[in-house]
């Protein structure tokens, strides 16, 4: 798959309350199955690093679909499973409020 050139996203480092690292990546446009791995190949490595707060904020996300929602879903199953690694998602923009309350997903990923 080639990215969707409609989605791209900037990050930016710094550290939380707990002076964790924090990252915060603000995606923009739509994450798609021709986007999803490049938004996963850039937190698993994250994940991966564990003792990290990783805030993604979809405020401008116009879409996701099933497999934009499975990457997310995968994200925080991960951060979960690693222990030391809080990831949540804020700034919903409607259509992506709609879907997680729809797939019931909003608690998981937004806590």
């Amino acid at each position: 798959m080639t990215p969707d050139p409609a989605f791209h996203f900037e990050y930016e480092k710094s550290t939380d309350q707990l002076q964790l690292p924090l990252t915060t990546i603000k995606c923009h446009g739509r994450l798609t199955v021709n986007s999803a791995a490049e938004l996963k190949n850039f937190v698993k490595p994250l994940i991966d690093a564990g003792g990290h707060h990783i805030v993604i904020d979809c405020s401008d996300l116009q879409l996701v679909d099933s497999s934009g929602l499975g990457t997310l879903v995968g994200l925080k199953v991960s951060a979960v499973n690693k222990g030391l690694v809080h990831l949540e998602l804020v700034n919903l923009s409607s259509r992506v409020a709609e879907l997680l309350k729809l797939t019931r997903l909003t608690d998981l990923l937004t806590k």
